[in-house]
């Protein structure tokens, strides 16, 4: 089998431009080198040791269900077998970072894209694009809690609806996905825990979003996080914060397209707001805060 494009962003004078793929591929388990399991391995140990008291229980538990520190780069296969038993979902290969329609329909008929290269050896701390890791360490274990995959099954067909109202309304649910799938904190009877992938697949933001006086956390509401722009370049400067993943699931129920309506009359809150009403968990020191502009 050949081994499948790796598609990545291009660096240029402008910064980062987004390349986009569109198949499906399958895993080339057996091109992975030594170095490629190797970076799996570190990332998995580092993660597995700090996340304990951070990561939410139902997130822990699917990694350990799924066996992914079993010793190098897990086989898409054995996931799906597992995954596919509790909650339906399958994981297909990708060459990288997909366009929008493309990707809500994967969701819509749960099915979880995960690129299949993984980061280099230098890039253990930062890489500007999602990766392997990042996909199946970051994303994948939460599938298997019910209520979270049917979520994510919602989401995907509520994004196919946006695409097709127009990119305003794709602008609001991107922002949503950011703040809850990416970036998510949920509030728990053993204190706040991490459940975004973006957060978990990432060492240094598993300690910056918990335990870092500079940023915001605030109570989860809708149409609040759809309004609210977001980071793209650093830490972020809000964290917005669930009850349950039952509240979560309930949000994604009602028609957004009012809602959509409804927030184009409205302009956009930056990063960093604390507005009037909000439910206030922590207000940011604010310190270390980039001043540029906000996506």
């Amino acid at each position: 089998m050949d081994t499948p494009r790796k598609v990545e962003h291009q660096q240029t004078d402008r910064g980062y431009v987004p390349v986009y793929a569109t198949g499906v591929v399958e895993q080339p388990w057996a091109s992975y080198s030594q170095s490629d399991h190797e970076v799996w391995d570190t990332l998995f140990k580092r993660q597995r040791e700090l996340l304990p008291g951070r990561a939410c229980r139902e997130f822990l538990a699917g990694v350990e269900r799924f066996g992914l520190g079993n010793g190098g780069i897990p086989k898409f296969e054995d996931v799906t077998r597992v995954l596919r038993q509790a909650t339906g979902w399958e994981l297909v290969a990708v060459e990288g970072l997909l366009p929008d329609e493309v990707f809500f329909d994967h969701l819509a008929h749960r099915r979880f894209p995960v690129s299949w290269w993984i980061r280099k050896p230098e890039q253990l701390d930062y890489l500007s694009e999602p990766d392997l890791f990042h996909d199946l360490f970051g994303h994948v274990p939460l599938l298997l809690n019910p209520v979270f995959a049917d979520y994510m099954q919602a989401y995907g067909r509520g994004g196919m609806k946006a695409f097709a109202i127009g990119p305003e309304a794709l602008m609001n649910l991107t922002r949503l996905y950011w703040y809850t799938v990416e970036f998510g904190l949920i509030h728990t009877a053993e204190g706040m825990r991490i459940y975004g992938a973006g957060i978990v697949s990432s060492k240094g933001e598993s300690i910056y979003c918990l335990d870092s006086p500079s940023p915001n956390r605030i109570g989860f509401g809708l149409e609040r996080v759809m309004s609210t722009r977001y980071r793209i370049d650093t830490y972020q400067q809000t964290y917005f914060v669930i009850d349950s993943f039952e509240q979560l699931f309930e949000a994604t129920r009602p028609d957004f397209t009012p809602i959509y309506a409804k927030l184009r009359e409205r302009p956009a809150h930056a990063a960093g707001d604390v507005l009037d009403g909000d439910r206030v968990f922590t207000r940011g020191d604010r310190v270390g805060w980039a001043a540029n502009a906000d996506t």
